[in-house]
């Protein structure tokens, strides 16, 4: 499948201590561009979660948070953290020894210091297998939105194939009869500038300036790099990078196309092929 590089995807769990939560998101990037936000009980996970991503993912600039909210504890459960209590009492001692005017901590104080209870008897080691769980979980998520997009892109990529298919179809048959009347009109024109040069110096001059329009090669091309982009996308997987050089190849032959054109039928049919490239460039940009 193909896949695009935006994709979001959010996961909780809930455990008996608290509730794990993990968010993964991403956009466009020419490499695979990871950035952890994780909290600092659980940021041993990092590498592991890395490991995890990077064997699913390929291209795209991915951001992944990992939060844990404890459970609130109730009444009954509450134990104060006895040890950081009495380096509190001992430190707030130093302080009024120090400094007698000192105000000491208050008791709601005391009891909103981080670790004074609540979060202490979690062993955030153990809760590892739930973090690659989780993750596993959101990652199935992302990389499932990320190939629904794909595939609305992938979509519309062969529709911009299909029209400049059409696009050449319709003026390739109008090409040769277009051009000799050029050519007849660039005889006349020679003849009148040249007055009295001979036949073969003219026919010489218009069989040159023919070849220098002739088209046909660049609808040949065009035709092939078309052929190209239908068999990449037919293929999937990772196939941004490809197709982006087959825009530049497509993009070259039109651009040769519009500085040979001498008719107004090819002018018009390489303006509307260029269009239609423009978009599809813009969005394999998206393309994994």
């Amino acid at each position: 499948m193909i896949c695009s590089m935006t994709g979001y995807a959010v996961k909780t769990r809930d455990l008996a201590r608290g509730t794990l939560q993990l968010e993964v998101k991403s956009v466009n990037s020419r490499y695979l561009d990871f950035h952890f936000r994780i909290v600092d009980d659980l940021r041993a996970m990092e590498m592991p979660l890395r490991e995890l991503l990077a064997a699913r993912l390929n291209r795209g600039k991915v951001e992944c948070r990992l939060s844990f909210h404890p459970a609130a504890a109730r009444g009954d459960q509450l134990q104060l953290n006895g040890e950081l209590l009495g380096a509190l009492r001992e430190l707030g001692a130093q302080v009024r020894a120090s400094q007698p005017d000192a105000a000491p901590l208050s008791v709601n104080e005391i009891l909103r210091w981080p670790g004074m209870f609540g979060e202490q008897g979690i062993d955030f080691a153990a809760l590892g297998p739930d973090v690659l769980a989780l993750a596993r979980e959101a990652l199935d998520d992302f990389t499932a939105t990320r190939a629904r997009e794909g595939e609305k892109l992938a979509a519309m990529i062969v529709d911009r194939v299909n029209a400049m298919r059409a696009i050449v179809a319709d003026v390739a048959p109008r090409i040769p009869e277009a051009q000799a009347a050029f050519a007849d009109k660039l005889r006349q024109r020679l003849q009148d500038a040249l007055g009295n040069a001979s036949d073969d110096r003219i026919l010489q001059e218009v069989a040159v300036f023919a070849t220098r329009i002739d088209v046909a090669e660049e609808l040949s091309r065009l035709g092939a790099h078309l052929g190209e982009v239908e068999r990449v996308l037919k293929a999937g997987g990772a196939c941004g990078k490809r197709l982006d050089f087959l825009m530049q190849e497509l993009n070259r032959e039109a651009n040769t196309l519009a500085s040979k054109s001498a008719v107004t039928e090819v002018s018009q049919a390489a303006m509307e092929l260029k269009l239609l490239i423009e978009q599809m460039r813009e969005q394999i940009q998206n393309l994994e």
